[in-house]
């Protein structure tokens, strides 16, 4: 390739004695290297163009790191307990935390990023070497070698600048710091904040729709007809044995109100399969630990969401009394509280208490007990 041959290697005493650009020449003597081209990106120091060049590389770490604190800022600073629909204005900023995190992070990064590429463009010598390459016969690197390697690469900081610009190095700094405090901050305060730890909050994920919201108020379950504004309220004796309803909650005060109606059945967390078992399968039934009393007779009501995902799970076989998903095909057995039996589900639907109301429809004893759904971080169950 070169044509140039490692010359005999340098004692110990006449390596110590060697400057860096010695160690250079050397290192590419005894690698077979020969530099072809090795261009100053700036022959001419001080330029106009030169100090452009600079301040667009810092203006981008400078904007690194303004992400950065921005993403650090709204982690800490921003809304973000869970916000109801009902008060837009507070559930808009409240929407609004995951995106701001996601944005000032990425562009925290993209700008690094961008600083980089352009100073490689900008200032990195683009050198053009021809090199016979020798894994040495398997042997490691010699002290000789580790030098040289050392030399070249403070060699090649020196030619790309890098010492001499100060408010790129700052600014680089900056950036990466700010970016760095939002990668340690990040996780600290996930093990912190709970959005949804207000107990009272009936609409955050530990409660569905079927919380009762005052002491004493009336939970009817209810079918949907198709019209929004039609209440149709569900007694026993209208399911037959090995049948099935989805139902949704219902409250007095609410009847007439096309909104409140409607919100109830559209509301994702509300749908509920109200089964009645066949006699024969009722006596086989093994009932949860502390939820022995959440059925009435052969009446029991799962959460239609799926544990697994939170996808429907709107498919109940008779026979085999079997809770079907069709999303991911778990199945849940209706006669074990609804326990996983195949599938990637791991967690039982939750069952919601129900009874009859002395007016003779069935009702909602009280909200669920534990979370619906698929798991997430503060989930306790």
């Amino acid at each position: 390739m070169s044509g140039n041959e490692p010359g005999p290697r340098p004692s110990d005493e006449e390596l110590a004695a060697m400057g860096r650009d010695d160690l250079v020449k050397l290192g590419g003597q005894l690698d077979g290297v020969e530099i072809v081209d090795y261009p100053d990106p700036w022959p001419v120091k001080g330029t106009k163009a030169e100090k452009r060049a600079e301040r667009a590389v810092a203006l981008w770490f400078l904007v690194a790191a303004l992400a950065g604190l921005a993403f650090v800022v709204a982690l800490i600073w921003w809304p973000w307990r869970y916000e109801p629909r009902t008060d837009e204005s507070a559930h808009f900023w409240y929407s609004l935390y995951t995106p701001v995190l996601g944005i000032t992070l990425g562009v925290s990064v993209l700008a690094i990023a961008f600083g980089a590429l352009l100073y490689a463009k900008k200032f990195i010598p683009n050198e053009v070497a021809i090199q016979q390459r020798s894994d040495n016969m398997g042997e490691g690197s010699a002290e000789v070698d580790r030098k040289t390697i050392v030399a070249h690469l403070a060699d090649a900081g020196d030619r790309a600048t890098i010492g001499r610009r100060s408010m790129i190095k700052r600014t680089a700094g900056l950036g990466v710091g700010a970016l760095g405090l939002g990668v340690v901050a990040l996780p600290v305060a996930s093990f912190i904040k709970d959005p949804h730890d207000n107990a009272d909050n009936k609409d955050g994920l530990v409660h569905t729709g079927w919380q009762k919201q005052h002491p004493g108020e009336i939970v009817y379950l209810r079918r949907h007809t198709g019209d929004a504004n039609e209440v149709s309220l569900v007694r026993p004796e209208e399911i037959d044995a090995g049948g099935m309803e989805t139902v949704f909650p219902f409250r007095e005060s609410e009847r007439g109100d096309h909104e409140a109606l409607l919100h109830a059945v559209r509301r994702s967390d509300n749908p509920v399969m109200l089964i009645r078992l066949r006699p024969g399968d009722a006596a086989e039934v093994v009932k949860r630990k502390g939820q022995e009393d959440f059925n009435y007779g052969d009446f029991y009501a799962f959460t239609k969401i799926c544990s697994h995902v939170g996808c429907p799970t709107s498919l109940y076989e008779q026979q085999t009394n079997r809770i079907l998903c069709p999303c991911h095909q778990s199945q849940f057995d209706a006669l074990q509280y609804a326990k996983p039996v195949f599938g990637p589900a791991t967690r039982a639907l939750a069952q919601l208490p129900i009874t009859v109301h002395t007016d003779g429809y069935l009702i909602a004893r009280h909200d669920f007990i534990e979370p619906i759904g698929p798991g997430y971080w503060e989930r306790k169950s």
